[in-house]
């Protein structure tokens, strides 16, 4: 990612840990940029990307086993600051003429660290207990010639090893997680007491170089943008509008599949708010004679994926003289599926869901403005680029929209139903979530809803209102809790609030008898349903 990378950045080793997109997000909450690069990057590779300070993640590996993730150990004679934590402990460890063992009794979840004398990565911290994260077997048995140990728990001898002369600080226990006390104040000891780094990864600056950088690439050219109303892709349009003003223009292909209320909010905030050039595609009824019939999942997911970029490239070919293709791309987006510009061991997850199936004959120049940054900073990003919070904190929403949430086949009947059930769905817990937001000042509160919506099963159940008996369709509703979508669990809502939710779905949407509430997590189930 070196063509827009900060001149002050921290690189994240990548050695496979499941928490190495949390340590590069809690230096970048510390208002520094740091970016994950492979683990088995060369030093001179690494001396070329100039980077401020480094930080060795943890991994599942043991230092010893066969095909266990390495390191070029010349990166240790560079004169950067480095951090490792558990893995990285441990590797630094072996690469500077430590040892490693593997220990009797493993060490997992919280433990209780004591402080060994003064300690440069320690300050500020109790010279008493405090409760740190731990999660490993392995472990330093004797740190390297020049490091002192300066902090140990009843399992682990060497919690915490510093050597402040050549700057290289670890522990065998993981900072970067919120169950470690003290974890936020170890890193700002090394990234500003050890590293003098400065916090200039604030989204004023980043808004004024993310604009300069866009004109500099586009130029004169004209710039095409598939707007889906999604966060990512309201994001890039605002960003990209403020670089380039008309040169951009935002197609909205409406396939009648979005949620209550989103095609009107997409033409207010583009057309009346931002008054930009806007291609609202009503391609509707094309959709539900495609769709007819069709009761598979995968088979409804495909159709509507491939005609989406047919519409979408024909209205590219009326406009005209379009050379380049702004995309909502992430930084997990690259981070997972190992695009372009990342190859690190966690690098493979999932395949890159932004690659387009371009035409024969077709092509566009990307420009991915958003390729730097992890979701919560593209929305802290779109509010500061003025756009509603309604829309900036819109959940994820699959790209076949309620086709999915439709069991079996998609009809106009079926689609006005579960539009209106939805609209209460959201409207209860979008409620929900804020007065948690009141109570806790925390919109990430394990409590609150991650991911809500209705589903419409291809079945009718009896029921009786008004004293008459009734045929008519039930709804169930999924609300669940997660960071990452990777794993969920189905959220413990009060009873007022299903009961409310059911009531107004009963009441309000015809066609409805009965609602129902999925309490299964992920796994066994999915968040979705098709």
């Amino acid at each position: 990612m070196s063509e827009a990378r900060p001149k002050q950045f921290v690189a994240v080793f990548d050695f496979g840990a499941q928490y190495g997109q949390l340590i590069a997000r809690r230096v970048r909450d510390l208002h520094v940029y740091s970016e994950i690069v492979p683990c088995d990057i060369s030093a001179d590779e690494l001396a070329a990307m100039a980077p401020s300070a480094i930080i060795l993640s943890g991994g599942p590996a043991s230092v010893y086993a066969e095909g266990a993730p390495d390191m070029d150990a010349r990166v240790f004679e560079l004169g950067i600051p480095i951090l490792g934590f558990c893995y990285g402990e441990q590797i630094m460890a072996v690469k500077l003429g430590g040892e490693v063992a593997h220990t009797d009794k493993g060490e997992y979840g919280p433990a209780t660290l004591t402080r060994l004398g003064s300690s440069v990565l320690l300050d500020g911290t109790p010279e008493g207990g405090q409760t740190v994260w731990m999660s490993h077997r392995d472990s330093v048995s004797r740190a390297p010639e020049d490091f002192m140990v300066t902090g140990r728990t009843d399992t682990c001898p060497v919690a915490v090893m510093e050597c402040p002369r050549r700057r290289l600080f670890a522990t065998q226990f993981h900072p970067e997680v919120r169950h470690s006390e003290y974890g936020t104040r170890m890193l700002e000891n090394f990234l500003f007491g050890v590293c003098h780094l400065e916090k200039s990864w604030t989204m004023e600056g980043i808004i004024d170089q993310k604009v300069e950088e866009i004109r500099q690439q586009v130029g004169s050219r004209k710039v095409i943008l598939a707007l889906s109303g999604g966060v990512d892709s309201s994001v890039v349009a605002a960003l990209v509008h403020r670089a380039i003003g008309d040169q951009l223009t935002c197609v909205f292909v409406n396939h009648g599949m979005l949620r209550k209320g989103e095609p009107e909010m997409v033409e207010e905030v583009f057309r009346e708010q931002f008054h930009m050039p806007l291609v609202h595609v009503h391609a509707e009824e094309r959709y539900a004679k495609m769709l007819a019939g069709v009761t598979d999942p995968e088979k409804k997911r495909r159709l509507i994926g491939t005609e989406f970029w047919k519409v979408f490239f024909d209205e590219a070919q009326k406009i005209g003289d379009v050379e380049m293709l702004a995309q909502g791309t992430i930084y997990p987006d690259i981070i997972e599926s190992g695009a372009r510009k990342t190859g690190g061991k966690a690098a493979t997850i999932k395949s890159h869901h932004n690659l387009i199936p371009f035409p024969e004959g077709v092509h566009f120049d990307l420009i991915e403005p958003l390729d730097h940054f992890f979701k919560d900073e593209v929305r802290e990003l779109g509010i500061a680029l003025g756009l509603p919070a309604k829309m900036v904190w819109r959940q994820p929403f699959p790209g076949p929209g309620l086709a999915i949430r439709i069991i079996g086949e998609v009809t106009p009947e079926k689609l006005a139903i579960l539009k209106d059930a939805d609209a209460i769905v959201r409207e209860e817990l979008d409620a929900y979530n804020q007065r948690l937001f009141e109570e806790t000042g925390d919109r990430n509160s394990e409590h609150a809803c991650w991911q809500y919506f209705a589903v419409l099963p291809d079945i009718r159940s009896v029921g009786v209102m008004g004293d008459e008996r009734t045929y008519r369709r039930p709804i169930i509703v999924r609300a669940v809790e997660s960071t990452d979508a990777m794993t969920a669990d189905w959220a413990k809502l009060p009873y007022d609030v299903i009961g409310r939710i059911s009531s107004r779905i009963v009441d309000e949407v015809d066609g409805v008898n009965r609602v129902v509430y999925d309490v299964t997590p992920k796994p066994p189930a999915t968040i979705e349903w098709e």
